[in-house]
């Protein structure tokens, strides 16, 4: 018991010796979820880009829209590529794969230099089934798992450049 304790203890302290720092915690001016909060979301265009800018808004805000933005999201937009899989003897898929893909650029506001720039993809699939009706239900929801996985990507993108960048 007491060598577990120890080994608890030691393991403690390498990863405060190491550098750890968790990547949402506050660190002074350096947190994270306050550099979200500076950052303006361009608009995107068509219907997923307003669901994906939508999504962004609900991670990055959590205390409402910066009123003097120190950084600037864009997102360019978005291509969707839908490829047949599993395909039967009588030559009908079954399956089909989305491929949504996107490229973000962070700029500094003020100076207008590119800080981030990402290619960002998501790929999600879904069933091919006799109703037509339900083969599009499946398909709405495939494409907004995949956009909610952009979003995801964006903001795990953002959270590393300001965790890293230590500005």
């Amino acid at each position: 018991m007491i060598m577990m304790r120890a080994l608890f203890l030691s393991a403690l302290l390498f990863l405060s010796a190491c550098g750890f720092s968790p990547l949402y915690g506050t660190h002074g001016d350096n947190a994270v979820k306050y550099h979200f909060a500076s950052v303006f979301i361009g608009n995107i265009p068509d219907h997923e880009g307003l669901y994906l800018r939508n999504a962004l808004i609900d991670r990055l805000y959590s205390h409402g829209r910066p009123a003097a933005p120190q950084y600037r999201l864009e997102i360019a937009k978005i291509t969707t590529l839908k490829q047949d899989l599993d395909i039967t003897k009588s030559s009908s898929a079954t399956r089909a794969q989305l491929r949504l893909s996107t490229k973000i650029t962070l700029y500094d506001a003020k100076t207008e230099e590119v800080l981030l720039n990402r290619n960002l993809l998501a790929m999600t699939s879904y069933n091919i089934l006799q109703s037509q009706f339900t083969t599009r239900v499946s398909e709405d929801d495939a494409q907004r798992s995949a956009l909610d996985d952009l979003a995801r990507q964006i903001e795990q993108q953002l959270a590393l450049y300001f965790g890293r960048s230590g500005t």
